[in-house]
């Protein structure tokens, strides 16, 4: 992807920069956004490739849109939109490329592109599209989530995971491509929903 990227340019030894975010993928505090969250949103991405405008520079924002997660923090996407930034522009992409990685690595704080954001709806949609998996899928997900959080106490985090499945169930549409829509909103919604049924009603009380 940075030798499509440069489109011929040189540039430093690409395989370095994959290590290091690869590396970055399997730190030990990551449960759910690991390397097959990584994989996960690339084949989503392949996907929904018709539908991008440059697809290339969606495929390099996924591989740095959770380049730098601690659960305990908030800045997380824009951390990893800095380095997308540093590093990008170290390994010879084009400013107008980094700049649109970047851009789109910060869209997935809200996942709300703007209308005809192409790229960014074909992002946000590969990043959401675990919410419409089969029912063990969705389980084992929510499951790595609770694990990601293991240091917030269980009333606390049922507070804090309701609020953002609300929040979800609040959007008009979860999906913004075409496919998304189609294949994944319906299944999505069910699913947020019934994990905030069960959230509610093990609350204590």
């Amino acid at each position: 992807m940075l030798l499509a990227a440069r489109a011929g340019a040189e540039g430093p030894d690409p395989l370095p920069y994959a290590e290091n975010l690869l590396a970055r993928w399997a730190e030990p505090q990551r449960r759910y956004h690991s390397t097959a969250h990584l994989r996960a949103v690339l084949d989503h991405v392949d996907t929904l490739a018709a539908h991008a405008d440059d697809v290339q520079a969606v495929r390099l924002a996924a591989w740095f849109h959770d380049a730098v997660y601690r659960p305990d923090r908030s800045e997380n996407e824009e951390r990893s939109a800095a380095l997308a930034e540093r590093a990008l522009t170290e390994a010879g992409v084009p400013d107008a490329v980094v700049a649109e990685v970047a851009r789109l690595v910060r869209l997935t704080v809200t996942h709300a592109p703007a209308e005809g954001d192409r790229n960014g709806e074909v992002l946000c949609d590969a990043d959401l599209a675990v919410l419409a998996g089969g029912p063990q899928e969705y389980a084992a997900y929510a499951a790595r989530v609770r694990e990601e959080y293991g240091f917030v106490p269980d009333d606390a985090f049922r507070e804090g995971r309701a609020a953002v499945l609300r929040q979800l169930l609040d959007l008009p549409r979860l999906f913004r491509t075409p496919y998304g829509a189609a294949e994944w909103e319906e299944r999505a919604r069910h699913n947020l929903a019934t994990e905030l049924e069960l959230l509610t009603s093990s609350a204590p009380g």
